[in-house]
C-alpha cells in the first residue's frame, strides 16, 4: 500500500509505518480490497499526498472519508474526477465560493488544481467500502491522519486548517494554534448547510487574506 505514496512523504512518515497499528491497518486494507469493492482505487489512496508535498502545504482541507458511490472518489477530499456529477457537499462548496469570491462554478468537480497550489485535500479515513459510508473508520486511518496533521503542525508555519463539521474539528487538538490559523464551520453536506451552519462562512476569502498577510501566494480557487 505504502508503495503508492511519494518517496518524500514515505521518508517523512517512515516511523509511522513501523508502528503495530499501521501494520494492522495495511492488512485490513489488503483484505478489504481483495474481498470487496472499495474506493478510491488502491493506487489513488495516497493521492492527496502525491499531489501536495509537505514543503508546499499552505492549506489543509479535512474531509471525513471518501465518497462511497461508484466512480466518485479519487483520493482527494471532496473532489471527483471529470465527468462525474458533483456530489451534494461539493455543490455547496461551489455555492459558497460563488458568493464569497465571485467563483464561476465549473463543469468539473476535480480539485487537483487546488492540491497543486498547496491545498492538502485530506480525508480522516482514506478508504471506504462501496455504498457503506464510514465502513473503514476506526481501523487505524484516524491515527495515521492524526500523525500527519501533527507533523504539519510541527514542521510548517502559517498553515490554514479548514475544519468543517464536528468530525474534522476533533482533529484540531493536534494543531498548534499559535503557529497556524484554524477556521471552523458546519459541514457543507446538505444536512448541516441547510440548517445555516455552512453558508456564509467566507472561508475561501479568509484563507487568502491570511496567506496574503503572511506573504504567501493566494489560492486561485
Amino acid at each position: 500500500m505504502v508503495e503508492n505514496l511519494s518517496l518524500e512523504w514515505r521518508n517523512i512518515l517512515k516511523e509511522e509505518f513501523q508502528k503495530p497499528y499501521f501494520k494492522e491497518l495495511e492488512q485490513f486494507v489488503e483484505n478489504a480490497y481483495s474481498n470487496e469493492i472499495c474506493f478510491p482505487e488502491k493506487k489513488h489512496v495516497f493521492e492527496a499526498f502525491n499531489q501536495c508535498s509537505l514543503a508546499d502545504v499552505k492549506v489543509v482541507l479535512l474531509g471525513q472519508d471518501p465518497y462511497h458511490d461508484l466512480g466518485q472518489a479519487h483520493g482527494l477530499s471532496f473532489s471527483v474526477l471529470e465527468g462525474v456529477k458533483h456530489p451534494p457537499s461539493l455543490k455547496n462548496i461551489f455555492k459558497e465560493l460563488e458568493t464569497d469570491v465571485g467563483f464561476m462554478v465549473p463543469d468539473s468537480g476535480n480539485l487537483s488544481h487546488w492540491a497543486k497550489q498547496g491545498v492538502l485535500l485530506l480525508n480522516a479515513t482514506l478508504t471506504v467500502e462501496v455504498h457503506k459510508a464510514g465502513s473503514h473508520q476506526k481501523k487505524g486511518w484516524e491515527k495515521f491522519t492524526d500523525a500527519v496533521i501533527k507533523k504539519i503542525s510541527e514542521d510548517c508555519e502559517n498553515v490554514v486548517f479548514l475544519l468543517w463539521g464536528g468530525y474534522a474539528q476533533k482533529k484540531g487538538k493536534k494543531i498548534d494554534a499559535t503557529k497556524h490559523w484554524i477556521l471552523t464551520s458546519g459541514h457543507p453536506s446538505p444536512l448541516s448547510a441547510n440548517r445555516g451552519y455552512w453558508f456564509g462562512n467566507k472561508h475561501f476569502s479568509k484563507t487568502n487574506a491570511f496567506l496574503k498577510s503572511k506573504n504567501k501566494t493566494e489560492i486561485n480557487w
